[in-house]
């Protein structure tokens, strides 16, 4: 595991936790590094400040994801929903808005992880299996996606995201529903955690269409593509 962080008491006090859990953590505290480390190390799960000297915590992200999909878990001491859309566009998984409990981040980084465990067994099962929706494909062995014949570059929770509500066309699901069986968070107590949903839907949106996935007002979403 690899905490890219800055302030080193912050740094330092993260990778105690994990370290008290039985991660082996490696720590970087400049964007640089931080990718020279991930290259070096190639750890399973990235803990990632978005403010960096040398370059920020997005452009981190983007270099490593660019060479392999490993899941990241961002840190901000900003709550601007530009800057939660710009760090999962650019392949984070999941963020955290500074102060954080360690609780809650040690809850997050064993979510991503089963998350990740999960998405693999689900690969494997249903090696060559395509889901094939009106104008929308997507190869779930290759996770590879098209609509109306136009690739789409998702990321790995938007990709996972995107064939839970295709193996449900129509069916309206709860904010609270994705959290647990996408993200597989206990839900209880996730406070922002819905605004996570939020930002990945309107990436897919952008990525896929604006009339891909319905809002259903106080509820949820669903997927409007044919069958």
């Amino acid at each position: 595991m690899l905490v890219v962080e800055d302030d080193v008491t912050i740094a330092e006090s993260i990778a105690a936790r994990l370290r008290a859990e039985g991660f082996t953590v490696d720590l970087a505290h400049d964007g640089p590094s931080g990718v020279e480390t991930d290259a070096e190390r190639e750890p399973d799960l990235v803990v990632l400040d978005v403010m960096l000297p040398g370059f920020d915590g997005l452009e981190v992200c983007r270099r490593i994801q660019a060479r392999r999909p490993v899941p990241v878990l961002m840190l901000t001491a900003r709550s601007d929903e530009t800057d939660m859309l710009i760090g999962l566009g650019v392949g984070a998984d999941d963020y955290l808005t500074k102060p954080f409990s360690m609780r809650v981040l040690s809850a997050r980084v064993h979510a991503l992880l089963r998350r990740v465990e999960r998405s693999a067994r689900t690969d494997v099962s249903e090696a060559g299996t395509k889901i094939v929706l009106g104008d929308l494909e997507i190869d779930v062995e290759q996770r590879r996606v098209t609509r109306a014949g136009n690739p789409a570059q998702l990321t790995p929770i938007e990709f996972d995201l995107l064939v839970h509500f295709a193996k449900r066309p129509r069916a309206v699901q709860p904010r609270e529903r994705l959290l647990s069986e996408v993200w597989d968070w206990d839900v209880a107590g996730t406070g922002s955690g819905t605004r996570a949903v939020d930002s990945h839907i309107k990436a897919l949106r952008r990525k896929l269409g604006a009339d891909l996935i319905r809002t259903v007002h106080g509820v949820g979403y669903a997927l409007e593509v044919g069958s």
